[in-house]
């Protein structure tokens, strides 16, 4: 008689609502650097875990390494829960990993040995600092991550008609957009695209402007550097005064012009006492003229 071999148990599917794992990651992220807590909340059934809500874990004593579940916790969990999922269980919990990376420690482990040890409760791990998300359930009597795991949009199977405009196979204007079939939807869309159109000449009169005063401010940037730089290392023209022979019209050399001008000056300076000389002599010989007259 052959002996059957034992198959291993399946791991659990597990399928959370993407709403779930959006109000998990805004709680695990509104606090950074301590860990955060809460409850899973929906159906656990043929080893589908069914994931349809959350509840956060109030008045939880959160360190940087690890989280507890405290009475005052646990009362606001329940509180929550039957008022608002009375047909609904518990199948986990959750909490953060602020820059620590996907796992279960040993705390954790012995929260969910001790408080979620049924074999359909998982734990969600996420990560706020490196947006890393992880899910661990029970395989065999152990712990261990579970690949299984799916994110359910509830949204999926809306009529495509509930969130877009109609529009006609003909209906379209120039721009493009569609044409609503009855009046007033015409009119309606026919505001919004020329207020689009209005925007987008505003918008192009704007970057127009802007890039004139760009290419003014450039143009005169480029035209005081060049001159600057033209001006410390190019040549240019400096006009100074030349003192000119009048006889030859060549100019003269400087120190023979100041020698020149210092010979006019004595010479003038001489010239003027010798002239006052004269002056005085001639009037005296007059002055004996007339008195030899009048004797």
């Amino acid at each position: 008689m052959k002996v059957k071999a034992k198959l291993a148990p399946a791991p659990p599917e597990v399928a959370i609502d993407s709403e779930v794992v959006r109000t998990i990651r805004q709680h695990a992220r509104s606090c950074s650097k301590t860990e955060v807590c809460g409850v899973l909340i929906g159906q656990d059934r043929d080893r589908r875990v069914q994931v349809a809500a959350c509840i956060e874990g109030e008045n939880a004593e959160g360190a940087g390494a690890h989280v507890t579940f405290t009475q005052d916790t646990w009362e606001h969990i329940y509180a929550v829960k039957d008022k608002k999922y009375p047909d609904e269980r518990i199948v986990g919990w959750y909490h953060s990993h602020p820059g620590f990376g996907i796992f279960l420690s040993e705390h954790d482990t012995f929260i969910h040995k001790n408080f979620f040890s049924s074999p359909g409760q998982i734990a969600w791990v996420y990560d706020p600092h490196s947006d890393e998300e992880g899910c661990f359930g029970w395989i065999d009597g152990r712990i261990e991550r579970l690949s299984r795991v799916a994110v359910l949009d509830r949204r999926g199977g809306e009529p495509a008609e509930t969130t877009a405009p109609r529009e006609t196979s003909d209906a379209r204007n120039r721009t493009g957009a569609p044409i609503a079939d009855d009046d007033v939807g015409q009119e309606g869309l026919a505001v919004r695209v020329r207020q689009a159109d209005v925007e987008r000449e505003d918008d192009r009169g704007l970057g127009s402007l802007e890039q004139l005063v760009s290419k003014v401010f450039l143009f005169l940037a480029a035209l005081i550097l060049g001159g600057t730089l033209s001006w410390y290392f190019f040549p240019h023209v400096v006009i100074m005064p030349v003192a000119v022979d009048p006889i030859t019209g060549k100019p003269v050399d400087p120190q023979a012009a100041e020698i020149l001008e210092e010979l006019q000056a004595d010479k003038a300076g001489k010239a003027e006492p010798a002239k006052t000389g004269q002056n005085a002599a001639h009037d005296e010989t007059g002055k004996k003229g007339g008195d030899a007259r009048a004797k």
